[in-house]
C-alpha cells in the first residue's frame, strides 16, 4: 500500500472534516486564525479528494462567538463565574468522591466521550470513570446503533461483529431508512450513487417514505408510509421464502437455526402487508427478485428505521434480506470490518438501569431511560453526571424533562467548547481546545476491505488569553485528584518509555498484571509516560500504543497486507509509528472476504438465524394490520431530517446555514391547503410533548400525512449584539421518552405523532 506520509504544502494543512461520521480528509488553508480555504484531501485513503458542501463552513465551528474561554463554576446566586483550573479540579474530585462514598460509584453518571471525530480526549474516560467508580454511561450511539449491535450479538456472536457495505464493487445498492447523497455514510458517496444510477447493470434500491434526493436517482423506490418499514422488508423476506430464492447453499454451509424463522416467513400474507406499508405488491415482489438475482447486494440502514417503530426488529429483517440471498463474506456485499478501538462502553452480557429497568446493551443505557433514573426517590437514583463534548438537553427526547432531570442532579460538570444547553445547567464547565487545536482522532472505521484511520495533529494553536485544557490532561488531572494512580511509578515508566520500547511494554504490561484495577487508567498512564516521548506534543496520541498492538495481535495478515512490516510486538510499533506520521491517514489493515467468517464470534463460525424475540415480535404484526389512526394527532412528524443545509449541532451559528435559516417544517400541499397555509406561510405545531410555531416549506416530495423538521435548529447562540439568538426548532421540544424501541430503548424521533394547524 501507498504511504500517506507525504508532507502538506506551506499553505494547506491536513485534517478532516467532523460533520458526519465519514470524516472525509481535508486541506485548509489558513488567514490569521480563520479557515479561509477547504479542499478535499487526495492524499486521504478513505475520501480521496472528495468532501461535500457543508466543510466550506467549518470556520462556523472554529470561530464561533460562544466559545468558551476558561472554566467555569455555578456562583450562590445561581450564575456561572470564573474560576481557575486547580480549584475546580479539586472541587470537582472532591465532590464526586463525595458522592461516591455517600451513594455508591453507580449513583455517578457518564455521558459522552466525545462527538464526531472527537473520539481520542474520550478514550481517556475510562480512567475517570474508574477513579470514582463510575458504572453507568451512554451516549449518541444509544439513540441509534444499539438495537443494530444487540442484532448483530444475536447472528454473528458478538455485538462486535458489525458488518459494513461494499457499494464500490456492488450490483445492488439498498438504501433502508438513508439518504446518503445528504448524510452520505459511506466513502464518496455521491460519487458512488450516481456511478450506480448511470450503469445499466446495476441497481439502486430505496425503502424511504420521502422521495429524497437518493430516491430520485433509484430504480426501485419503495415509498412506505412512515412507521411501515417493518411490514415492507418483511413483506421481501416473505416473497424470498414463498418463490424459493434463497441461497440455499450458503445457508446449509454457513448457518444454523433457521427453521422457525423460514417457517413463519412462508406463512406471512404478502399483500395484506403490502397494503399495510403502501407499497404496491407487485414492486415488493419485483424488487424481491432483483435482491435474489443479483450476483452481489449491500445494504445500509440508518436512522429512517432505527428510530422509528419495530426498530430493533427493522434491523434484524434489513440483515436478514443479505443473509438469506448469500450476500455475506464476499466482494460487493456485507462483511465484517476491523476497527481501531471499541465506540461503546463494556461489551458484557445485557445488563439492566438499577431504577426502570431498561436494558443496557454494550454498555450504553439507552438516553431516553436517562431522566428515568434520575427523576426519581429510589435510593439507586443517579445523583451526579459528567458530559463530555455532548448536549444531551438538545439532542435527547423530551428536552424539557431532560432539563428538569440535569437541575435534580446534586453535581453536573460538563466538557465542552462552547456554551452549550446543557454546559448552561452545569456546576462546573471544563473548556477544551477546538478540534483543530488538538490532537485528535475519529474512531469510526468501519470499511472493507481496506479500512483507513487517521491521526489528527492541530492546526491551530489556541485563542491567545483564553485558559483552555484538552480532555486528555483534564482527565489526568481529575485522575490524580482522586488519589488513583498513587503508589505507581511513574517516574520509572517514563524512564523506560525513553529507551527501547518493548522494555517499556514488559513492564506496563506487567504492572497490569500485577494490579488489574489500574486497566482503566492505561490512557492516563500512558499519558504521562509514553506521551512525553512523542514528538510535536501528540502525548494524547499515546492512548493509540495499545490499540496499534491489540489490531495487529488481532488483524496482523490484514496489517501486513496493509504494508506495514513485522511480526509479534514489532508489528504492533510499526503501526503505532505510521498512524504517527500518515498526516492524512492511512489504511491500517487490508482484508480478504474470508476474513469476514474468520470473525464470527461463535466457535463454529456459523451464523444463528432465528432470534427468538424478534421472530415474536415479527408474528406479532399481524395484530397491527388494522391501526386506528389518533384524531387529535394525524399526522406523523419526523423530528430531525437530515438535509444539504443541516449538520451535526457543533455548528451553533446560524448563519452557516446559507438558506432556510428557521429551518422549515416540510409539509404536503394536500396537508397544507387543508389548513390553509402557502409556501413560506407559518403555522403551530404540536405534538402530545410540546408545541411550536414553524415556517412551512410546501413539498410534494412527502406523502400526506407526512411532516418533517430539520435536525440542528433551535440552538442558543449570541447575535452580533451579544443577545441570545435561537434559530429554528429544537426537534426534541416535540419528542417524548416514553416513544421508544421495546428492546434497545431507542427513541421514535422519525415516527412522533403530530398535528398542525395555520398559525
Amino acid at each position: 500500500m501507498t504511504d500517506t506520509a507525504a508532507a502538506p504544502t506551506a499553505d494547506w494543512q491536513p485534517t478532516a472534516c467532523i460533520l458526519c461520521s465519514l470524516n472525509c480528509g481535508i486541506e485548509v488553508r489558513l488567514e490569521d486564525r480563520r479557515i479561509a480555504s477547504i479542499r478535499g484531501d487526495k492524499r486521504n485513503p478513505r475520501s480521496h479528494g472528495y468532501a461535500c458542501e457543508k466543510a466550506q463552513r467549518l470556520d462556523h465551528y472554529q470561530n464561533g462567538r460562544d466559545r468558551l474561554t476558561g472554566p467555569l463554576r455555578r456562583a450562590a446566586d445561581g450564575t456561572l463565574e470564573p474560576v481557575d483550573w486547580e480549584t475546580a479540579i479539586s472541587e470537582i474530585a472532591a465532590r464526586l468522591g463525595a458522592i461516591r462514598d455517600e451513594h455508591g460509584g453507580a449513583s455517578i453518571f457518564y455521558y459522552g466521550g466525545g462527538g464526531q471525530a472527537n473520539h481520542l480526549g474520550g478514550a481517556f474516560g475510562s480512567a475517570t470513570r474508574a477513579a470514582f467508580g463510575v458504572r453507568y454511561m451512554s451516549n449518541a450511539l444509544a439513540q441509534e446503533k444499539t438495537g443494530e449491535f444487540w442484532v448483530d450479538g444475536k447472528l454473528f456472536g458478538r455485538s462486535r461483529c458489525h458488518t459494513t457495505p461494499d457499494f464500490e464493487r456492488s450490483e445492488v445498492a439498498m438504501f433502508v431508512g438513508k439518504n446518503p447523497w445528504e448524510s452520505h455514510g459511506f466513502p464518496r458517496s455521491r460519487v458512488v450513487l450516481k456511478e450506480i444510477a448511470k450503469d445499466p447493470a446495476r441497481s439502486l434500491v430505496v425503502i424511504d417514505p420521502r422521495r429524497t434526493k437518493t430516491a430520485q436517482l433509484a430504480d426501485f423506490h419503495l415509498q412506505v408510509r412512515p412507521g411501515t418499514d417493518a411490514f415492507c422488508l418483511s413483506a421481501l423476506l416473505g416473497v424470498l421464502v414463498q418463490e424459493d430464492l434463497l441461497d440455499d447453499d450458503f445457508l446449509a454451509e454457513r448457518a444454523l437455526e433457521g427453521e422457525r424463522l423460514l417457517g413463519v416467513l412462508r406463512d406471512l400474507p404478502v399483500p395484506e402487508y403490502a397494503a399495510r406499508c403502501g407499497v404496491d405488491e407487485e414492486l415488493i415482489r419485483a424488487t424481491a427478485r432483483r435482491l435474489a438475482g443479483a450476483g452481489s447486494l449491500a445494504i445500509l440502514e440508518d436512522l429512517g428505521i432505527q428510530q422509528a417503530p419495530h426498530s430493533t426488529l427493522n434491523s434484524y429483517l434489513e440483515k436478514l434480506l443479505f443473509l438469506l440471498t448469500g450476500n455475506f463474506g464476499k466482494a460487493g456485499t456485507m462483511n465484517i470490518h476491523t476497527g481501531i478501538a471499541s465506540l461503546g462502553g463494556d461489551f458484557r452480557k445485557d445488563a439492566a438501569t438499577p431504577v426502570s429497568g431498561a436494558r443496557i446493551i454494550t454498555g450504553l443505557i439507552p438516553s431516553n431511560a436517562i431522566a428515568d433514573e434520575i427523576l426519581t426517590d429510589d435510593p439507586e437514583r443517579l445523583r451526579a453526571m459528567i458530559v463530555e463534548s455532548s448536549n444531551p438537553v438538545h439532542s435527547v427526547a423530551d428536552s424539557p424533562r431532560m432539563r428538569e432531570a440535569l437541575e435534580r442532579l446534586d453535581l453536573l460538570v460538563v466538557f465542552d467548547v462552547a456554551l452549550t444547553e446543557t454546559a448552561r445547567l452545569a456546576d462546573y464547565v471544563l473548556p477544551s481546545p477546538s478540534q483543530y487545536e488538538k490532537w485528535e482522532a475519529s474512531f469510526f472505521c468501519l470499511e472493507f476491505p481496506a479500512n483507513a484511520f487517521q491521526l489528527r495533529r492541530p492546526i491551530l494553536d489556541p485563542p491567545p488569553g483564553v485558559d483552555l485544557l484538552p480532555e486528555p490532561e483534564i482527565h489526568r488531572r481529575l485522575v490524580h485528584a482522586a488519589g488513583a494512580l498513587e503508589g505507581v511509578d511513574l517516574d520509572g515508566l517514563r524512564e523506560l518509555a525513553a529507551g527501547p520500547r518493548e522494555a517499556f511494554g514488559a513492564a506496563v504490561f506487567g504492572l497490569l498484571g500485577e494490579r488489574p484495577e489500574l486497566r482503566p487508567h492505561l490512557p492516563v498512564i500512558l499519558y504521562e509516560t509514553l506521551g512525553a516521548t512523542l514528538p510535536d506534543g501528540a502525548a494524547a496520541a499515546a492512548a493509540l500504543w495499545p490499540n496499534a498492538h491489540a489490531v495487529a495481535q488481532m488483524f496482523g495478515d490484514a496489517v501486513r497486507r496493509a504494508g506495514i512490516e513485522g511480526e509479534g510486538f514489532a508489528l504492533g510499533e510499526a503501526l503505532f509509528e505510521r498512524i504517527l506520521r500518515s498526516r492524512s491517514g492511512l489504511v491500517f489493515t487490508q482484508d480478504v472476504y474470508e476474513d469476514t467468517f474468520a470473525r464470527l464470534a461463535y466457535p463454529d463460525k456459523r451464523i444463528r438465524l432465528t432470534i427468538p424475540e424478534l421472530v415474536d415480535e415479527l408474528e406479532g404484526l399481524r395484530d397491527e394490520l388494522e391501526v386506528p389512526a389518533d384524531p387529535d394527532f394525524p399526522l406523523v412528524l419526523s423530528a430531525g431530517e437530515r438535509r444539504s443545509g443541516t449538520a451535526n449541532t457543533i455548528f451553533r451559528d446560524p448563519a452557516w446555514r446559507k438558506q432556510d435559516r428557521e429551518g422549515a417544517l416540510r409539509v404536503h400541499p394536500e396537508d397544507a391547503g387543508r389548513i390553509g397555509v402557502a409556501d413560506g406561510g407559518r403555522a403551530r405545531l404540536t405534538t402530545r410533548r410540546g408545541s411550536a410555531e414553524v415556517v412551512v416549506e410546501v413539498s410534494d416530495a412527502l406523502q400526506p400525512g407526512y411532516v418533517s423538521l430539520p435536525n440542528g435548529l433551535g440552538l442558543s447562540y449570541p447575535g452580533e449584539d451579544g443577545r441570545e439568538v435561537v434559530a429554528g426548532v429544537a426537534p426534541n421540544d416535540l419528542t417524548s421518552t416514553e416513544d421508544r424501541d421495546w428492546l434497545a430503548g431507542t427513541p421514535h424521533h422519525k415516527h412522533v405523532p403530530a398535528r398542525l394547524e395555520a398559525a
